[in-house]
């Protein structure tokens, strides 16, 4: 069976990501060019990864306001390139 896809509700999710309380640093850290990610690690399809993990992270956090304190120990947990990506955000950067 197919599973129907919910796209009102997918919408909604993305809705309030990008208007959350850290809608300006998810807008900033999905603004990151290829180069700019690939430009902290030479290991492209784990760095993509990480990246694609570390946007729902900061999505995630968006949605649900999520604290400071509580959004970098996640994006700590992903390790050492997540927080190299996070810090080229530079209100991310602040936070470490």
């Amino acid at each position: 069976m197919d599973e129907e896809i919910d796209f009102d509700k997918l919408f909604a999710d993305a809705d309030a990501a990008f208007n959350g309380q850290y809608k300006t640093e998810l807008n900033q850290l999905t603004g990151l060019s290829k180069a700019e990610v690939d430009a902290i690690t030479p290991d492209d399809t784990t760095d993509l990864q990480t990246y694609s993990t570390l946007i729902k992270v900061v999505e995630h956090a968006s949605k649900t306001n999520m604290s400071q304190a509580n959004l970098i120990t996640n994006i700590k947990s992903l390790g050492e390139v997540a927080v190299k990506i996070a810090k080229k955000v530079p209100s991310l950067a602040a936070l470490f």
